[in-house]
């Protein structure tokens, strides 16, 4: 398990007892007393300053300094889904943050995680959460009119996920062949023998290049494994301009999942992103009405990296025989997931519509 490098729990200065980060307050709040504190930890202000690192030194080696998440945690893995979850050792974890699952062991790190750059804190609270996914779950026609009614809002809960974000400079030259429409005038002759006539499309086909320059900044590749790729690009985007500097105050209170998706797969996760991008841009550059082979060599410089947590609301329940999980975003409330459908609402559907097609074919006799 990580093990403690500095502050074990952030105490209220009015009882003493312990202080958590709290979206509703933007603060640190006592959960014996109320008391909210100044976001301020022992020694000074929370945070520092955010800095982007060098990719290609950090794939060679990332420094000692730059390890541990600087309090006392606790870690564990979902023999179910894989999700590795960390939190506060007071915190007692019986199951699954992400799955739901009992199944849960002790994790021992064979060397401590690459400390989180910086944090988007938390902006919407637990209330507001509730009543977004109730709003959600109304919005869901074949979803079952209980689950609707109880929308299941007494299993959520906060989690940090990991993301790295990566920066790149680039210079793209590309080739292309260019395609213009004209159109000619033909002649056949239809099913009945005459002679007719009709336009005809045709392509001109011209080569062509072209250059560009692009500035890659923040782009997200998520290191999660307690939630579905899926689902996370559908809550996307995180404001990375709202990112605070890391400091163990925002994580006080709160699960985090440790990256499962180190920097060296996520650095090529996030070139093959550029790339596709990158093509689409020059794409649009091509002169004419279509184009085709086209090629695109690209220089990349000044490449950099972060390595986040953002803050996401998780819905995990299980309806009959199924698990289920609803995402929402903790700083925008976009929401993304999965509900069960009622049998009977889709038979009423497609009785429905069979009786509709029924008419129709009466009246049309």
């Amino acid at each position: 398990m990580a093990e403690a490098t500095a502050r074990q729990k952030f105490s209220c200065p009015t009882c003493g007892g312990e202080a958590v980060w709290t979206p509703a307050k933007q603060a640190l709040v006592c959960a014996y007393c109320g008391a909210v504190s100044p976001a301020k930890i022992e020694g000074g202000e929370v945070g520092g300053t955010i800095q982007e690192h060098d990719l290609v030194s950090a794939l060679r080696k990332i420094p000692d300094e730059q390890r541990g998440w600087q309090g006392e945690k606790t870690t564990v893995k979902c023999q179910s889904c894989q999700a590795i979850s960390v939190f506060d050792p007071k915190h007692v974890g019986k199951r699954c943050d992400f799955c739901g699952s009992s199944a849960l062991v002790a994790y021992q790190e064979i060397k401590e995680a690459f400390r989180p750059e910086s944090v988007l804190p938390f902006k919407l609270s637990e209330t507001q959460v509730r009543d977004t996914i109730r709003q959600w779950y109304g919005k869901r026609w074949f979803a079952p009119n209980k689950l609707k009614n109880s929308a299941m809002t007494d299993t959520v809960h906060g989690v940090y996920l990991p993301y790295w974000t990566f920066d790149a400079q680039v210079h793209a030259d590309w080739t292309a062949e260019s395609g213009y429409y004209y159109y000619e005038t033909e002649t056949y002759r239809d099913s009945n023998g005459e002679t007719r006539s009709r336009q005809v499309q045709k392509i001109r086909w011209q080569y062509s290049s072209g250059s560009l320059d692009h500035f890659f900044d923040d782009e997200l590749v998520p290191a999660s494994k307690g939630v579905s790729l899926d689902k996370l690009r559908r809550i996307e985007p995180f404001p990375t301009k709202e990112l605070a500097p890391y400091d163990v105050g925002y994580l006080s209170g709160w699960v985090v999942e440790r990256y499962q998706i180190d920097l060296v797969a996520a650095a090529q996760k996030s070139r093959e992103i550029m790339d596709e991008k990158l093509q689409a841009m020059c794409a649009r550059q091509v002169p004419g009405d279509t184009h085709r082979n086209l090629e695109v060599t690209a220089d990349y410089s000044g490449q950099t990296f972060k390595h986040i947590l953002v803050p996401v609301w998780l819905l995990s329940y299980n309806y009959g025989a199924r698990a289920f999980q609803v995402v929402i975003n903790g700083y925008t409330g976009a929401i993304a997931g999965e509900y069960p459908k009622s049998w009977v609402k889709i038979l009423l559907l497609v009785l429905f519509v069979l009786g509709l097609i029924g008419v129709g074919v009466a009246l049309s006799r």
